[in-house]
């Protein structure tokens, strides 16, 4: 009788942690969102058995994110519009909610409905445009911006998933994986795209030269990382998802943005804690339905 009122007690306080997190990251549209983003029926961009979905649908997600925040923030005229005209300070949880959405929309949802998202990114693509501090102008919706941030996203969603996932990739299925993601790229006005590991590798190295860590983006990497806007009760959680972000930056990043690695901490502290504060997530959102995006679904 105790351990099934213990079993009960269980369940009942996962499902209750899943509704807060779940209200959180997707927002007061959420459930219906999901019912629209599953429910609704026609083709899709991606069936079950595409990898884009088993790495969207996992937790880990929640420290590839803030790991591909950090690393995008590295091209000066991306980070100044997002600095300009995202909101990410006075509006974080509503920026997190339509991305998470966004996700979801095109990893699930018909492919009508990836269209119709992938069409509205673009029209607000359009209208983001500005000069830096330094005065060089920008445009969201220019190709060369937008390939950065798409490479740096779909890298740090696949390196999370292969660290910290519950089913990591086999070699194939990471290439698959690129190419998946590749399909959202070309509908936001990536011109082509990375379709495998090797592919997104070169591109990455492209955009060193133009890569630095400039006030915005130092500002943006505090912000993230000491003042997150966080209940004071889940402060410890997301430290540690926080610093497993920064352990999942290539090296040269983390110096850039000049945040503090240290290798024998890494491998000893902070990826055991990262691994086991994403199966406590995982476990939280449990009684979802199996195969949805966390951050969305």
């Amino acid at each position: 009788m105790l351990t099934k009122i213990a079993g009960s007690g269980a369940l009942g306080l996962r499902e209750q942690l899943g509704k807060g997190l779940f209200a959180r990251v997707a927002g007061p549209d959420g459930p219906r969102n999901r019912a629209r983003i599953h429910g609704t029926p026609g083709p899709r961009w991606f069936g079950p058995e595409r990898p884009i979905r088993r790495v969207h649908s996992d937790a880990s997600m929640f420290i590839g994110g803030l790991s591909a925040l950090l690393l995008q923030s590295l091209h000066p005229l991306a980070m100044a519009a997002v600095a300009a005209h995202s909101g990410y300070r006075g509006d974080p949880w509503g920026r997190l909610q339509r991305t998470s959405t966004f996700l979801a929309t095109t990893t699930f949802g018909t492919a009508a409905h990836a269209q119709e998202a992938c069409a509205q990114v673009r029209a607000v693509h359009e209208r983001v445009r500005g000069r830096t501090p330094e005065g060089e102008s920008y445009q969201a919706a220019d190709p060369h911006l937008l390939a950065w941030v798409h490479a740096a996203e779909v890298d740090s969603f696949l390196r999370a998933h292969q660290r910290y996932g519950a089913r990591p990739l086999p070699e194939d299925g990471c290439d698959a994986y690129v190419a998946d993601a590749a399909r959202i790229a070309a509908e936001l006005g990536v011109v082509d795209p990375p379709t495998n590991r090797e592919e997104l590798a070169r591109v990455l190295e492209a955009y060193r030269p133009e890569l630095r860590a400039s006030a915005q983006a130092r500002e943006a990497a505090r912000f993230l990382l000491l003042s997150p806007p966080v209940p004071l009760a889940a402060r410890l959680p997301y430290g540690v998802l926080a610093a497993n972000a920064v352990s999942l930056l290539p090296s040269w990043a983390a110096r850039e943005l000049r945040l503090p690695r240290l290798p024998v901490v890494d491998e000893w502290c902070v990826r055991p804690l990262g691994s086991a504060m994403t199966s406590a997530v995982r476990w939280v959102l449990a009684p979802s339905r199996p195969g949805t995006a966390p951050a969305a679904s």
